[in-house]
């Protein structure tokens, strides 16, 4: 919806004394989201991919080529959803044994971090391996008319003392077409590099990082990419299918409306999906291994899940047994599915022979999200997706490779997502840009024993608009500037960041925050402005009521 049909329809209802003001809201918030659905484009009836066929005999033997990469990444994944971190879903009733078995068969790394707590900005930077005071990638490309629905719906709600949800009032949502934020395609994606190795590259599932062409997968380096065009996991009305819907979620409202059951294929018209989404890309992915067996190839399999809209197969929310409450049980069926697709994969890769030379990594986009009303999705550590605090930022990180990594290795080290580009281009034999500093360091000799992780600083940086954090060794500086907050923490002795030393280490703080001022002095401007800044609770999730003792950060996007 347009800015112009918006505030049309403002002036329409508050013109009018008949209706109270929540009524008012209500209605325009009705009129805005169906408005949203029927500006859904057309959907084609379904189509089977077809994908280019490697050479049928392999000219030098699996074991002996470059190894082949197989790059996992979960979306909103929380830390507390693996079985392997003691925890796992409605406590540790929904096991998750492949990707447990996925980390004790190579590397875990116990400190590994996403690039920052949204998604976009964090798959730059697994792309580039830099950091967005480089690129400008900062805020999540937004569609159309999200921004306004979100704080429309947002701030109509009872969310206690929290303050409103702010439009960034100097941005005109018409001149920010969600097609145009994207990755410039003057970065070089690890993609790109592996291509210049012979690599076959090949994408499938989520991108979010432009749906313009010059953006899009098949631009960026990879050969082929069956792409996530819309995010409905099945039909809404699908009887295969059990859905969950946030009332409490402005997102989730927004989602419903938008979202279509759709793909497309190397950058084609969309058409239906050929099953559920998570099912259907394993599918996908294991004819691509097939496909592609007899030379060196790069799969980047990014799913969607669990993320919302909450959509599970019957058949998974019928073997997950009778959780509550009802979005728990379809979150936990949607986490099977997960499971069983590593699974898939690992079993085909050993199938064609492949597994002792592939290079498996696993990891998630950033932690679970606070708005699905799941408590427990990050413990122990404090908050969600859209905070910097670990619970938002602390995700999983496996590496799986036989012929280099041996099994059952732990590395303590912190580490984080720029680091995937630099790791995966050594592991390939790709050297890296000579033209552009890359912030990310190569950890594949920490897996292996052959070294250490050496940085600058010791320092890992995350940034959202004035929202600002640096970690160097084992203390954490979070810096809120917009509201003029500041949370200093000791990780080794206080890993989930309780005991906020800010007023006790002035010395701490000002040591950090030289380096945040560093990191920062030659920035580069954002590609696009952020559109809202939302107050997000660290300790409760979206469902419960703020009282003025809550911590919360101001995140602009």
């Amino acid at each position: 919806m347009s800015k112009k049909v918006i505030i049309g329809l403002l002036i329409l209802l508050l013109g009018s004394g008949a209706l109270a003001w929540s009524n008012r809201t209500t209605l325009l918030t009705h009129l805005l989201l169906n408005r949203i659905k029927a500006n859904r484009v057309a959907i084609a009836p379904h189509q089977p991919v077809v994908w280019q066929q490697g050479p049928a005999e392999a000219v030098v033997s699996a074991t002996e080529r470059p190894p082949n990469i197989v790059f996992i990444l979960l979306d909103d994944f929380g830390y507390n959803d693996l079985s392997a971190f003691g925890g796992g879903v409605a406590d540790g009733r929904v096991p998750t044994p492949n990707i447990d078995r996925l980390g004790a068969e190579g590397a875990i790394f116990t400190q590994a971090y996403s690039g920052t707590g949204t998604c976009a900005p964090s798959r730059a930077m697994l792309m580039t391996g830099r950091y967005p005071t480089r690129t400008g990638f900062e805020f999540t490309p937004t569609p159309d008319g999200m921004s306004t629905a979100i704080s429309l719906i947002g701030n109509a709600m009872d969310r206690g003392t929290l303050p409103k949800i702010e439009p960034n009032r100097g941005v005109d949502e018409d001149g920010l077409a969600y097609d145009d934020q994207g990755l410039p395609g003057s970065e070089i994606t690890i993609a790109e590099l592996l291509q210049q190795q012979d690599y076959h590259s090949v994408h499938i599932g989520k991108w979010h990082l432009g749906r313009r062409a010059d953006f899009l997968p098949n631009a960026q380096g990879f050969d082929e990419s069956l792409l996530m065009h819309s995010g409905l996991f099945l039909p809404e009305d699908d009887p295969a299918g059990v859905n969950a819907k946030l009332d409490f979620d402005p997102i989730d409202k927004f989602l419903w409306a938008a979202m279509s059951y759709a793909a497309s294929f190397n950058g084609g018209a969309p058409f239906k999906p050929g099953g559920y989404l998570t099912d259907w890309w394993t599918d996908e992915s294991l004819k691509v291994i097939e496909a592609n067996k007899n030379r060196p190839f790069f799969l980047y399999l990014a799913h969607w899940a669990p993320h919302t809209p909450l959509q599970a197969t019957r058949e998974d929310y019928d073997a997950v047994g009778d959780l509550e409450p009802h979005r728990l049980r379809v979150y936990a069926a949607m986490i099977r599915a997960l499971d069983r697709s590593v699974g898939r994969v690992m079993d085909k890769l050993e199938a064609e022979g492949l597994a002792d030379n592939t290079l498996i990594v696993l990891s998630s986009d950033n932690g679970g999200a606070g708005y699905i009303g799941l408590p427990e999705v990050n413990a122990p550590y404090r908050g969600w997706k859209i905070t910097l605090f670990e619970g938002g930022i602390r995700v999983p990180m496996f590496v799986k490779w036989p012929q280099r990594i041996v099994p059952g290795t732990v590395v303590d080290a912190p580490v984080a997502h720029i680091d995937l580009l630099p790791t995966l281009a050594a592991a390939a034999g790709a050297a890296l840009p000579g033209d552009r500093v890359i912030d990310g360091q190569n950890i594949l000799p920490a897996a292996t024993g052959e070294g250490v992780i050496r940085r600058p600083n010791d320092a890992i940086f995350w940034q959202s608009g004035l929202y600002r954090v640096v970690r160097a060794g084992d203390w954490k500086l979070q810096v809120d500037g917009i509201q003029d907050k500041t949370w200093l923490f000791d990780l080794a002795t206080d890993p989930t960041e309780e005991v906020n030393l800010a007023a006790a280490r002035l010395d701490k703080v000002a040591e950090l925050q030289g380096l945040l001022d560093d990191h920062f002095a030659n920035a580069v401007e954002p590609l696009y402005p952020h559109r809202i800044a939302s107050p997000i609770l660290v300790d409760k999730t979206v469902d419960q009521i703020a009282t003025p003792e809550d911590d919360y950060v101001i995140w602009p996007n």
